[in-house]
């Protein structure tokens, strides 16, 4: 056979390949869209990619994904409702502002587009997903608190490495900024801080910026997948009427088809902009995204999501008194049990020998209670979360950890070095602080943290309860439990990871396996010495912090949409060992990998 016929040959072939591969990815794109064509549509069949040993994934999983997304268009549609509700909006004055309507007016488009599955490739994602406002908007599925850890994204497979965190008053976290004196960051938003609110000066409008476009999420291929999907949005001129006529975008033929192929995907390459407008365009899609991040974040910021309606909050405006649990719960909180020390009040002094705290609580404050500091508890890593597993392609050629169990989470200090699994450090003098950042996680907010439904009234076993997860990698299942580790974390040790405590001992009682990062440890907890009543009573001041008390109808809750719960709750058990049964042995691990631990500035000692 002659050289030109084979080269002709190999081009027949490698055509012919190129359209079955493209063939088939257009196949299950389509056949997603028209599984989610219908006024009730359910998540995609489970595709060939499934990483996971059996276990990893919840049973229910499927039956779960539906019924939230189901609670999601209940919510949705409210919210078409509340903007048809809103009189015309009107601009006037300058600079122009949309007089009597503005605030309610922005606050009604970011929950639209917080409950808006079209803003993913499939259409099947709304950030909702992840943060529903009967678990305080943070993981709405119980066995997935209890089992894998992340949620799964558009790509139903696909799932981050960290527990949803909550976004009530995430907007009152400032933008993050070194404090000299300490040598120490503070503000940002996400466990890791890396929205740092930069450029909007905001960091919960950058954060609601990241999972439309994470490929663990959302997982569009590019922003202005979000100007596109607006254009036919049934509130466009909603958005027009806000933030002016930014959607008149010239988007190229092929905008759809990449809009529905989710990022990460091989196609794509490294090109993070795979959609081709012009410069003009291209700055609108970008000024269309930013309002985007405004639009959500002042939704977080009313009083739909952070209102400042708890127990505690009417105790302080004299307008509840604690019972005797709850005072004491909220004296051990700023006193013997340290809490107060990351997750501030803002009632109390910290004294010196000799003087006396004379003040009294101060009318109409709001406490934060969090320091929006980083601290790394000593968590052990927990071999549960799904993104260990995750370690092979999936159907659209992306690998989303190679690294397996190599994978440590530095948080905040993989964030300054703009590494793995991280973003981008847009301040380049902050680098060299990395190292004693290595292993700290964002100080939340103890508001709303043992929030759940109505009938499902506790996050502790018995029950009934609503099961959630704490911390960033969701090893802790009660509230309990939380209170436990932070009281006898350094007086029960082990050097064992989680699932190989040693006969007799019980995990997560009387044995703690030891840290997934060893370094920076916080030593401020871990022997507190609290009687087993005195951690409970921690718990119940923690639960007076729960949005939506009335104090003269306190049986009920005020909390806007705690009522869209339509699952079952749990029963059984006891909130010490709670998720117990779901434990599983650690996998020997391997030396922490180069592309996490071998970054400079190099970690100041080795993480195992």
């Amino acid at each position: 056979m002659n050289r030109r016929k084979l080269v002709g040959l190999c081009t027949v072939a490698v055509t012919v390949l190129l359209g079955l591969l493209i063939s088939s990815q257009t196949m299950l794109i389509s056949a997603q869209n028209t599984q989610n064509s219908g006024v009730d549509r359910e998540e995609p069949p489970p595709r060939p990619y499934n990483p996971y040993p059996p276990g990893i994934l919840p049973a229910d999983l499927n039956s779960e994904i539906a019924r939230v997304r189901r609670e999601v268009r209940f919510i949705f549609n409210q919210a078409l409702g509340e903007m048809r509700a809103l009189p015309p909006l009107t601009v006037t004055g300058q600079p122009p502002t949309l007089q009597g309507t503005g605030y309610q007016a922005v606050q009604t488009l970011g929950k639209l587009l917080n409950f808006d599955e079209n803003m993913s490739p499939f259409q099947n994602r709304a950030c909702a997903f992840c943060h529903m406002p009967y678990a305080g908007f943070s993981g709405p599925i119980p066995s997935v608190n209890l089992t894998m850890i992340a949620y799964p994204g558009s790509f139903q497979f696909r799932a981050g490495k960290r527990t949803a965190q909550r976004y009530t008053y995430s907007p009152r976290y400032p933008v993050l900024e070194l404090y000299p004196d300490q040598n120490l960051l503070f503000g940002g938003n996400f466990w890791d801080g890396r929205s740092t609110g930069y450029l909007l000066q905001s960091a919960d409008a950058e954060q609601a910026q990241h999972p439309p476009v994470d490929t663990q999420e959302h997982a569009l291929p590019d922003t202005a997948c979000i100007a596109f999907r607006l254009e036919s949005a049934v509130y466009k001129s909603f958005f027009e009427k806000i933030w002016g006529d930014i959607l008149d975008i010239r988007f190229p033929g092929n905008t759809e088809d990449i809009c529905e192929t989710p990022g990460g995907a091989k196609v794509f390459g490294t090109d993070v902009t795979p959609i081709k407008l012009s410069p003009e365009d291209r700055a609108k899609a970008n000024s269309v995204y930013d309002h985007w991040g405004q639009s959500i974040s002042f939704f977080e910021d009313s009083p739909q999501v952070s209102p400042f309606t708890s127990k505690v909050d009417a105790n302080i405006n004299g307008l509840y008194t604690y019972t005797p649990d709850e005072l004491a719960g909220a004296i051990l909180f700023a006193g013997k049990g340290n809490c107060n020390s990351c997750h501030i009040d803002g009632q109390r002094t910290l004294l010196k020998p000799g003087q006396t705290d004379t003040g009294t609580y101060a009318t109409n404050a709001r406490p934060l209670f969090t320091c929006f500091g980083y601290s790394n508890l000593g968590l052990p890593l927990n071999p549960r979360d799904a993104f260990f597993y995750q370690t092979t392609p999936d159907f659209f050629g992306f690998t989303a950890n190679p690294l397996g169990f190599g994978y440590r989470d530095l948080g905040l200090g993989t964030f300054l070095r703009s590494g793995f699994g991280s973003a981008p450090n847009p301040n380049e003098t902050w680098t060299e602080l990395a190292p004693r950042m290595d292993g700290r996680q964002q100080v939340s907010t103890v508001r709303n943290v043992a929030m759940t439904p109505p009938q499902c009234p506790t996050t502790e076993a018995p029950g009934p309860y609503f099961q959630k997860e704490f911390f960033h990698n969701g090893y802790i299942k009660s509230l309990k439990q939380l209170v436990h580790f932070y009281n006898t974390r350094d007086k029960f040790p082990f050097p064992v990871t989680s699932g190989h405590c040693p006969p007799g001992k019980t995990e997560k009682v009387d044995c703690w396996p030891m840290p997934e990062v060893p370094n920076n440890i916080d030593m401020t907890v871990g022997n507190l010495g609290l009687t087993d009543q005195e951690e409970n009573q921690l718990v119940i001041i923690m639960q007076a912090l729960n949005d939506g008390f009335n104090p003269s109808n306190p049986s009920v809750s005020t909390y806007p949409d705690i009522n869209t719960f339509t699952g079952k709750c749990m029963t059984g058990g006891t909130a010490a060992t709670q998720g117990n049964n779901t434990l599983i042995p650690t996998p020997p691990l391997p030396p922490c990998a180069s592309a996490v631990c071998g970054v400079a500035p190099l970690p100041t000692k080795p993480i195992p």
